[in-house]
């Protein structure tokens, strides 16, 4: 299934292939801030729809998340980075997509801040 998303004020926009079949919701230091939900998806399921450089990056800690926002209106639809086996992965945040009821998602929790 193919999925819609886009910051708020549409500047970034994209589509993201696959089933949302869970989401995580991590405690660390910007998620926490930052109120996303996480979908973790392989890089290649996810399709700007608009050039990568109308958007801005965060690193922060050992900078191997590139956490990707919009310079406009601060919105995070997304990040970027590797999985644990070093395939590039996308997390996609489930907030950023158009008709997603995120009641119907399975939330696990993640302890971030204890890494």
């Amino acid at each position: 299934m193919t999925h819609q998303g886009s910051c708020h004020c549409g500047r970034i926009r994209f589509e993201v292939d696959g089933h949302i079949d869970s989401a995580l919701s991590c405690n660390c230091s910007i998620c926490q801030r930052k109120g996303s939900l996480l979908w973790f998806v392989p890089r290649a399921a996810l399709r700007l729809l608009m050039p990568e450089s109308d958007t801005a990056v965060y690193t922060f800690n050992k900078h191997v998340i590139q956490h990707r926002f919009c310079p406009t209106c601060g919105i995070h639809p997304y990040g970027e980075g590797k999985g644990p086996n070093g395939a590039a992965m996308a997390a996609i945040n489930l907030r950023c997509l158009e008709d997603i009821d995120l009641d119907a998602v399975p939330i696990t929790r993640f302890d971030g801040r204890a890494l």
